[in-house]
């Protein structure tokens, strides 16, 4: 066995030894350590982390609430059911319950498998069962309305926007995948671009001409900038990798001039490329790897919002609808 193999199994060693054995007073406690093996052992991003941080919280502020003599290893079945009914009660939607639920099924496997808890109060407890609403997305001719007729501005704000925009809807990324693009990801003699996902598995995605073009006319005004301190694809005025929150409020803002869906995200974008692709006859299997899902099943819901455009077409053309 190589040193450094050695290593490694020494220090994710060492770590669990921290982190099963070291002696706990407080509540806290036990949800710093379960966050340092999200991080440290998983590789979670912060994001998602801190997600499972406020959801341990909200059951242990529900504990203290309703019963100071109950912490997370004297917990009950009871108690988590009293506390899915008081969700319910305060109007959560199932999936949010059920993501909460979620984070506690993970949590005790943590305490089990460190022999901290001898078994979980999670055992038998099932979550509401909700209808999952079907994705948003932007109607094709808007789309066209959008990039072929919009004026967003030849400098470069308006090639920015552009760029931005036209990447999420031509290649389906995620708004995480978009941010981490670097220059060297993207081959415009091939007319590919490579991202990464989830779990930092990476993927090529293709793209057509017309994306080509925007990209290139959008670097030939990004490489006139004072300054580029990083090698990002997409960077603010300053040269800097653009922000979440900037790109967040491009998109908002231009699918605001053309739809009036509720939600105007990048996340509607990457919906509407799934929907378009099935719409134009793609096979599912191939929608599955160019969104990166882990599942078919994930991407199959692009089949009913298809189905459901079909039906609300046909009852608004056909006279006997």
């Amino acid at each position: 066995m190589f040193l450094p193999e050695i290593l490694n199994i020494f220090v994710a060693e060492s770590f669990r030894q921290r982190i099963f054995c070291s002696k706990v007073g407080a509540t806290d406690s036990y949800i710093d350590r379960f966050c340092d093996y999200l991080k440290l052992e998983r590789n979670y991003s912060d994001r998602t982390v801190q997600s499972y941080r406020i959801d341990l919280e909200l059951f242990s502020s529900f504990l203290d609430r309703t019963d100071r003599t109950l912490d997370f290893l004297s917990v009950s079945q009871r108690a988590v059911r009293a506390w899915v009914a008081e969700m319910m009660e305060n109007d959560c939607r199932p999936a949010t319950v059920n993501r909460r639920l979620s984070a506690l099924r993970s949590f005790y496997r943590f305490l089990r498998a460190g022999n901290i808890a001898a078994s979980s109060p999670l055992t038998g407890i099932k979550g509401p069962k909700g209808k999952k609403p079907l994705p948003q997305f932007v109607r094709e001719g808007d789309m066209d309305l959008l990039l072929d007729d919009t004026d967003m501005g030849d400098g470069f704000e308006g090639m920015l926007k552009k760029a931005v925009v036209a990447t999420f809807y031509e290649t389906g990324i995620r708004l995480a995948e978009l941010i981490g693009i670097d220059e060297s990801d993207v081959s415009l003699d091939m007319n590919t671009i490579k991202v990464t996902g989830k779990r930092n598995k990476q993927r090529i995605i293709p793209f057509g001409s017309d994306l080509a073009v925007i990209l290139s006319d959008y670097k030939a005004v990004r490489d006139r900038l004072p300054s580029l301190s990083s090698g990002a694809l997409f960077v603010n005025a300053k040269g800097d990798r653009i922000p979440r929150h900037q790109v967040y409020r491009i998109v908002h803002d231009l699918l605001g001039r053309v739809s009036s869906i509720d939600k105007r995200s990048p996340h509607v974008l990457r919906h509407t490329f799934a929907t378009a692709m099935l719409n134009h006859d793609a096979e599912l299997g191939v929608v599955k790897e160019l969104l990166g899902h882990e599942s078919l099943s994930t991407t199959e819901i692009y089949t009913h919002t298809t189905s459901e455009e079909l039906k609300k077409i046909y009852k608004q053309a056909h006279p006997r609808a």
